[in-house]
């Protein structure tokens, strides 16, 4: 005959811990893809802001009317 052995089930408190573990894994990820996020935003405000200037230079060496805002 085979031995049937009982099903070992967490206690509540392995459960608490193991919950509020996945919690601040997720919260951790979170928080890292939001900063990679902002980064990213602040490095294309930059590059925009080149790009506006770098027109603005040219518009001004071909003499273009209305290149000063």
């Amino acid at each position: 005959m085979a031995d049937i052995k009982p099903e070992v089930k967490p206690t509540e408190e392995q459960q608490n811990f193991a919950i509020q573990t996945l919690l601040q894994q997720t919260q951790d990820k979170f928080q890292t893809m939001s900063e990679q996020i902002i980064t990213r935003i602040d490095e294309m405000g930059n590059r925009i802001d080149d790009l506006e200037k770098n027109i603005s230079d040219l518009m001004t060496q071909a003499g273009v009317e209305g290149a000063e805002k």
